[in-house]
C-alpha cells in the first residue's frame, strides 16, 4: 500500500461520483442524493485514512505522486501534502457531505426541472475535485490550471441555482420579484467570474515568467525550464534563479494579486457579498467556507515560498490592507438588515485575520492563520446554514421580518446562538484559539496592526449580539408564529458543526499537530526566524534591556 496512489484517488472519487449522478435517469432525484452523498462521504474516508498515515515530523510533502505530462516544458503532474494542505484536505471533504444534506432540497430553489438536482449534485462533487487537486498540486502549472478551472462550476451554482428569492420579503415572492432576482444571480455569477478570471490571467503572466527564468536557468530536466514547485523554492531560496529583485516583486505581485482576489482582500472583496447572497446557502458556503481558502492557501504555498524577499518588502502594504479589510468588514456587517449579506460581510473580516497571520512571518501568526482557515470554514458552514434553514421557513432576509424565534423554535435559535459566538470568537470555541495566534504573531512584529485589529473583536460582537437580539428575542413577530424547529436531517448538517466547534475549540492540538512543523518548514525554507523579545533586566548601572529575554 505505500505505492499506493492515495492524493489521485482522493480527487478522482468526486469525478466519479459526478459522472454517476450526471448519467443517471431524470427521474432518479433521490438516488442521485443518495450516490452523491455516499461519494462525498467516501472522499472523506479516503481523506482520514491518509491523514492517519501522515507522519506529522516526517518529510515535507508525503505520498508524493510524479508523472510526466508535458515534457517539453518541463510540465508533470507531480502530487504531494504538507501538514497545512492536509488540514485544507479534511476541511473540504468533511463539509461538502454536510453540504450536499443542507441542499438536499436546492433543486426546488431553481424550479424544480427534470436533471437540475443531478446537475447541482455533479457541480459541487467537480469544485470538491477541483480544490482538492490545488491543495496538494507540486506542479506549478497544475495548480494554476485547476485554480482556475474550479470558477467554471462554480459560475454554474451561483447562476443558475441561487436561491429565487433576490430580495424577497415576507409577502413572498411574485412573477416580477422571481424575475428580478433572478437577474441578480446572473449578475452577481458573472461578477464572481470577470473578477477571478481576471485575477487568474495576471497570474498566468506570472507564472510563465517564472517559467522563463527557470528555462534560463536550466533548472528542469534536459536543461528546459521546470514548473515543480519543489526545484523552484529551492532555486529561489538559494538565489539560483538570478533575476533581479524588480522582476521577482513582479512576479510575487502576479501571483498575490490572483490570490487576492479569490481570498478575498480589501478592496478586491466587491464580487464576495453580491455572489454569497445570490447563492443558495449551500453553494455559498461551499464557495466562502472551501474555494476562497484556495486563496490563502496559496499565498502561503506560493508567494511566501517562491518569492521570500518580495514577500517581504510587500508585507507592510498587505498588512495594512488586511486590517483595513478586518475593519472595514466588521463595519458593514453591523450596518446590514439582511441577515445572509451581514454574515458574508464577516467573512471579509475573518480572511483578513487569515492574511494579516500569513504576512507577519511569525511561526504564531502563521499557525494561527492556517488554523483560522479550518476555524472559519466550520464557522461560516454552521451560521450561513442555520440562517439558511430559518430563510427557507420564514420566506424573508430581512433581519426586521424576524423577533422571538427562540420562543418558537428554540433549538434553532439556540444553535444560531453558538455558530454567532463562534464567528466572534469567543473563548471555548475553535476560531478563537487561532485568532488569539493571528494576533500574538502579529504583535511580535508589527505591534500598531495587531492592537487595530484586536478592534474587530469588539465590533463583532456588536454585530452578532444585536443580530441576534433583534432575530431570536422578544416577543414573536407576526408571521413567525408557525415556524418549525430543526428536522432530523438539519440536525444531521448542524450537530457536526457544533460538535467541531465546541471540540477545537477545548482541544485544537490534534490538528496543531500537522500544522506546526509544516509552518516551521515554510520559515525555515524561507531563512525566517521569530522575534526575539528583549525584556529589561536590572543592572548596577540601572534598568537596561538585554536583547533575547536573558538575564545577566
Amino acid at each position: 500500500m505505500n505505492n499506493f496512489p492515495w492524493l489521485t484517488t482522493l480527487w478522482l472519487a468526486p469525478v466519479a461520483g459526478a459522472i454517476v449522478v450526471l448519467v443517471l435517469p431524470p427521474a432518479q432525484r433521490n438516488l442521485a442524493r443518495i450516490i452523491a452523498f455516499a461519494f462525498a462521504l467516501a472522499t472523506l474516508v479516503l481523506a482520514v485514512v491518509t491523514a492517519v498515515r501522515f507522519e506529522p515530523g516526517g518529510e515535507q510533502y508525503q505520498f508524493v505522486e510524479s508523472h510526466e505530462w508535458i515534457p517539453a516544458f518541463g510540465a508533470g503532474y507531480t502530487v504531494g501534502i504538507d501538514g497545512i494542505a492536509m488540514v485544507l484536505v479534511l476541511l473540504t471533504t468533511a463539509l461538502v457531505p454536510i453540504l450536499i444534506l443542507a441542499g438536499w432540497n436546492d433543486d426546488r430553489e431553481a424550479g424544480g426541472g427534470k436533471r437540475v438536482m443531478h446537475t447541482y449534485l455533479a457541480l459541487t462533487l467537480l469544485v470538491e475535485a477541483m480544490v482538492l487537486v490545488s491543495f496538494v498540486a507540486l506542479d506549478i502549472l497544475l495548480f494554476y490550471i485547476f485554480f482556475e478551472a474550479m470558477l467554471i462550476p462554480m459560475y454554474f451554482l451561483i447562476g443558475g441555482f441561487g436561491s429565487r428569492g433576490g430580495d424577497i420579503t415576507a409577502s413572498g415572492t411574485t412573477g416580477d420579484e422571481a424575475g428580478k432576482a433572478s437577474r441578480q444571480r446572473s449578475r452577481a455569477a458573472v461578477k464572481f467570474l470577470l473578477y477571478n478570471l481576471f485575477g487568474g490571467l495576471i497570474m498566468l503572466a506570472a507564472v510563465i515568467g517564472l517559467y522563463v527564468l527557470t528555462a534560463r536557468e536550466g533548472l528542469g530536466p534536459g536543461g528546459v525550464g521546470t514548473f515543480d514547485l519543489r526545484i523552484v523554492v529551492a532555486a529561489a531560496n538559494s538565489g539560483q534563479l538570478g533575476a533581479a529583485p524588480a522582476v521577482l516583486n513582479a512576479l510575487f505581485l502576479g501571483f498575490m494579486f490572483a490570490f487576492a482576489v479569490k481570498a478575498p482582500l480589501w478592496p478586491l472583496h466587491t464580487w464576495l457579498p453580491d455572489a454569497a447572497v445570490a447563492a443558495t446557502p449551500s453553494s455559498a458556503v461551499l464557495m466562502m467556507a472551501v474555494v476562497d481558502k484556495v486563496g490563502t492557501f496559496g499565498m502561503l504555498r506560493y508567494c511566501v515560498l517562491l518569492f521570500p524577499a518580495a514577500a517581504g518588502t510587500y508585507a507592510p502594504l498587505v498588512i495594512t490592507l488586511a486590517v483595513i479589510g478586518i475593519v472595514y468588514g466588521a463595519v458593514l456587517a453591523i450596518g446590514q438588515t439582511d441577515v445572509m449579506r451581514l454574515i458574508a460581510y464577516t467573512s471579509i473580516s475573518h480572511f483578513g485575520f487569515i492574511i494579516l497571520g500569513i504576512f507577519a512571518m511569525t511561526s504564531q501568526g502563521q499557525t494561527g492563520a492556517t488554523l483560522y482557515m479550518v476555524n472559519h470554514g466550520i464557522s461560516t458552514a454552521a451560521l450561513f446554514l442555520i440562517a439558511g434553514f430559518l430563510v427557507s421557513r420564514r420566506g424573508t432576509r430581512l433581519i426586521a421580518d424576524y423577533g422571538g424565534v427562540q420562543k418558537v423554535a428554540p433549538v434553532l435559535a439556540g444553535t444560531f446562538f453558538i455558530a454567532g459566538l463562534a464567528t466572534l470568537s469567543l473563548p471555548g470555541l475553535a476560531p478563537f484559539v487561532s485568532e488569539f495566534l493571528v494576533l500574538v504573531g502579529t504583535f511580535s512584529r508589527y505591534p500598531a496592526a495587531a492592537v487595530v485589529a484586536s478592534a474587530a473583536l469588539v465590533l463583532a460582537a456588536l454585530y452578532v449580539l444585536w443580530m441576534y437580539q433583534r432575530m431570536m428575542t422578544g416577543p414573536v413577530t407576526t408571521g413567525n408564529e408557525k415556524l418549525r424547529d430543526l428536522v432530523p436531517r438539519e440536525y444531521a448538517v448542524v450537530v457536526p458543526l457544533i460538535a467541531a466547534l465546541i471540540f477545537l475549540g477545548v482541544y485544537p492540538k490534534p490538528v496543531l499537530d500537522f500544522i506546526d512543523p509544516a509552518v516551521t518548514q515554510t520559515l525555515t525554507t524561507i531563512g525566517r526566524e521569530d522575534p526575539k523579545p528583549s525584556v529589561p533586566a536590572v543592572t548596577e548601572a540601572g534598568p537596561a534591556a538585554i536583547p533575547g529575554g536573558t538575564h545577566k
